[in-house]
């Protein structure tokens, strides 16, 4: 595997793999993971849901910007991103500028199954999480097709995908 040139941004949902994905694809490149949640969490002292309880969603975002800036300007590697950070417009700019984005695109029913496996999606905690992802999913999309890179991810193995954007980081020269 060659040098990767520039670090790959991991967007989309929550629940769509970015993540373990992320790490992964990390893994194969012989570069470093990042996730920045873990990384927000770090930096604030206490967890995302945290964050959101104590001050509020604005708060979160603005950490989160200052979180994914610092990431952009470290050495080459995966980050993962949160499912909402691609939808604000300068971590958008941001991530356009220093990275390569990819959209880990996934179906709503895929999305679902991942994440009420776990309590710790604040913006799904008041209300049916399938509507709350489904309308999400409908006013996000048309951002989250502006990534460089569009790969769908499927409930399983995440090798297939992993390969896909191996492929594509090679196809636009990506890896030295």
């Amino acid at each position: 595997m060659g040098r990767l040139k520039r670090t790959v941004a991991l967007v989309g949902m929550m629940g769509a793999g970015k993540s373990s994905l992320g790490r992964r694809l990390a893994a194969r490149l012989e570069v470093p993971f990042r996730d920045a949640d873990a990384e927000i969490e770090a930096a604030a002292g206490c967890s995302i849901n945290d964050i959101f309880d104590r001050y509020g969603e604005a708060a979160f975002r603005d950490c989160e910007r200052k979180v994914i800036s610092r990431l952009l300007h470290e050495a080459p590697h995966v980050l993962a991103t949160g499912g909402g950070a691609f939808i604000d417009e300068p971590i958008r700019e941001n991530v356009k500028t220093s990275a390569l984005s990819v959209w880990i695109s996934v179906p709503v029913e895929v999305l679902v199954a991942r994440v009420s496996r776990r309590d710790t999606r604040p913006l799904l905690r008041n209300g049916n999480p399938q509507e709350i992802l489904a309308r999400l999913l409908t006013e996000r999309e048309p951002i989250y097709a502006q990534a460089d890179l569009t790969v769908t991810g499927e409930d399983g193995p995440h090798g297939a995908s992993v390969q896909r954007i191996l492929d594509a980081l090679q196809e636009r020269g990506m890896l030295e």
